[in-house]
């Protein structure tokens, strides 16, 4: 009698762990605040709100430039030294796996900087170079006024924490923005294969709509 009522609390035990995990991880879909996160992001699919964008080339222009068209975006500040040149470098590697025929047509892809003080569109237009962005169909570009970038962070969920020494300690992820202006995807940037078997996948699939 002894060992089943062990047997039993074990099992409620486990049970009642269980339920836990499960709730915790939303249904074994999140199992980090990250990756919850950025699923609440995608069920929501925030719009990207109106602000103006100063690119490298010194042209100023709405988002809805790009209307009609995908929009690949990183968030990144040119003074980092870590995370934003591995971040830009893994776009490149998108950007030149995608097939010609989308880019600039169907896609296009856009680096905004969280640091518009010292990214001027003169530093822009350099550090673009170090990852042979062509300046029309990607992009590097600011938002020069603080409340409207502060807005764009705050919807995309891109935390930026500044460490008053000129640094920031931020997340990094590809966003994708479709052509009605919502974010429907958020990927690791890490896995350069299946964010080009995504976005290729959604390309193809929206061909000729």
């Amino acid at each position: 009698m002894n060992r089943n009522s062990n047997i039993l609390s074990l099992v409620i035990v486990i049970t009642f762990g269980f339920i836990l995990f499960l709730i915790g991880t939303d249904g074994f879909r999140a199992y980090t605040a990250e990756t919850a996160r950025t699923m609440k992001l995608v069920e929501e699919m925030p719009r990207f709100p109106e602000v103006t964008l100063e690119d490298s080339k010194e042209r100023l222009y709405a988002f809805s430039e790009f209307e009609d068209k995908y929009v690949m975006i990183t968030f990144i500040y040119t003074a980092c030294t870590d995370v934003c040149p591995k971040l830009e470098m893994n776009l490149a590697q998108v950007y030149n796996r995608i097939p010609e025929k989308y880019i600039g047509e169907d896609i296009v892809f856009l680096s905004i900087s969280f640091d518009p003080e010292r990214d001027t569109p003169a530093i822009l237009e350099k550090y673009r170079q170090y990852f042979n962005s062509d300046g029309n169909t990607w992009r590097m570009a600011r938002i020069p006024d603080n409340q409207e970038l502060q807005k764009l962070l705050t919807s995309f969920g891109v935390v930026v924490i500044p460490d008053n020494m000129g640094n920031f300690t931020h997340n990094s992820a590809f966003y994708l923005v479709n052509p009605q202006g919502k974010l429907v995807e958020v990927m690791d940037y890490q896995q350069i294969d299946l964010a080009v078997e995504k976005i290729t996948s959604i390309l193809k699939t929206n061909e000729g709509r």
